[in-house]
């Protein structure tokens, strides 16, 4: 999964990215509205905790702006101000969620999660497929009642996987999603942390669907 963090407050900015690291996620930050209009026009997020008080451009229109553009991935506003009408507005403008400063950061992750569980067509916290089971709160996964050890970059593949379960999911999509702005993608590392994964988690779960990608399974009974 990957997140953008665009907030101007160095401070806040570092906060929320080592949150959103620690919680599994390729994380992309910037500074300004301009930075982070381009970023969120020309990369996929499953994502993005946008400040509406920023320079160059401010938040509500680098928000009106991708939803003109058709960009429809989740989008979580901060503000300092509290009122109903700049809720309203934000709303308005095509937030799915908003958060007034100053908050919890374990509040803001459990909006992060439920944002990426709806847009994936999800609704409890925990993710099923045949044996496997990924607790998105605790980020933990586990085959058949057993917690399954995993590196982040493999959490983040089967993580994605889980949330677009049915779906033929492509490697240019996976590198998309798993890295950030400045990771050296290539294609060719999905295939290693496949094989990893089927080392740890039955290997029929995972199918590989020749020259499309892969997709998750609910195993060997799956129709």
């Amino acid at each position: 999964m990957r997140a953008l963090v665009v907030e101007d407050d160095k401070d806040l900015n570092r906060q929320l990215a080592a949150a959103l690291a620690d919680a599994g996620f390729a994380v992309d930050t910037a500074a300004d509205g301009e930075e982070g209009y381009f970023l969120g026009d020309t990369e996929p997020y499953d994502v993005v905790i946008l400040d509406i008080g920023l320079p160059k451009i401010d938040g509500i229109s680098i928000l009106e702006q991708w939803r003109r553009s058709d960009r429809k991935m989740p989008v979580i506003l901060l503000t300092a101000r509290d009122r109903w009408s700049d809720k309203v507005t934000g709303m308005d403008a095509g937030a799915d969620d908003y958060l007034a400063k100053p908050f919890h950061m374990e509040e803001l992750l459990a909006r992060v999660r439920a944002q990426i569980r709806r847009a994936s067509g999800h609704v409890k916290s925990e993710i099923e497929c045949g044996p496997i089971r990924l607790d998105t709160k605790s980020a933990r996964v586990t085959c058949d009642g057993l917690p399954v050890k995993l590196t982040s970059h493999e959490f983040r593949l089967l993580a994605y996987l889980m949330h677009h379960n049915g779906r033929v999911v492509s490697r240019t999509e996976l590198v998309e999603h798993l890295y950030d702005q400045d990771f050296d993608r290539d294609s060719n590392t999905i295939e290693v942390f496949i094989g990893r994964l089927r080392k740890k988690i039955p290997g029929d779960v995972i199918q590989t669907v020749r020259g499309l990608g892969y997709r998750m399974s609910q195993g060997p009974d799956e129709a």
